[in-house]
């Protein structure tokens, strides 16, 4: 084995600080001359005695639950191009074929929207918005409702 065969070590070790002159971090320790921030631990939210931002800032009640976040996905009709023409479309195809996860479909669920266009005679099982719907009815496709 050879010195310059040995694996090069890049992490450097922790530098010891108020250990004396010689160390190079003695002395003050880095730390600058008298103050508050040479003494002792200061929190970190503090701002010099005045009122910390994070207590000027709103109470934030309740979001993690509002039902704004429960939105449906949306999905455009341009990924039903996937699907064979004849298909039936409802939550366990759009699951099986990739295009939404089952998490999602158990928490927030699907919805068709009229973006893009389908080329198929296609069977909708799901939620749509009229605007797709319209879009599926003229390429002759069905869409079930309920």
């Amino acid at each position: 084995m050879k010195l310059n065969n040995l694996l090069k070590v890049s992490a450097r070790s922790k530098k010891i600080v108020g250990r004396g002159i010689g160390s190079g971090k003695g002395k003050q320790a880095g730390r600058g001359t008298k103050g508050q921030k040479a003494r002792g631990k200061i929190p970190a939210g503090f701002i010099g005695g005045t009122l910390p931002l994070y207590k000027k800032l709103p109470y934030n009640r309740g979001q993690r639950n509002m039902k704004s976040r429960s939105v449906a996905l949306a999905v455009t009709l341009t990924r039903l191009s996937v699907f064979k023409s004849g298909a039936d479309i409802d939550m366990q195809a759009l699951i099986d074929n990739k295009i939404i996860s089952s998490v999602d479909a158990k928490k927030r669920g699907a919805k068709i929207v009229g973006i893009g266009e389908v080329p198929t005679k296609l069977t909708i099982k799901v939620p749509i918005s009229a605007g797709a719907a319209k879009i599926i009815e003229t390429a002759g496709g069905t869409v079930v409702r309920g």
